[in-house]
């Protein structure tokens, strides 16, 4: 699980806004943007070849093999 810091440029709202209150915004808004973000990159990867890629490729083996 990633951990969450408050950031440099909090320090420059400061003069803007009151320090607990910029630092609340900041934790809430990065909390949302990675614990809702919809990017799931392990489910693109590709694990290997499929079942179509093996039953083309069988059946081109067992031609082979006889």
């Amino acid at each position: 699980m990633a951990t969450l810091a408050s950031s440099p440029r909090v320090a420059d709202n400061r003069n803007r806004e009151p320090g607990l209150l910029a630092e609340i915004k900041t934790f809430w808004r990065l909390f949302f943007a990675r614990a809702f973000n919809p990017y799931r990159p392990e489910l693109h990867y590709m694990r290997g070849p499929g079942p179509a890629w093996r039953a083309k490729h069988a059946a081109s083996s067992r031609r082979r093999s006889s």
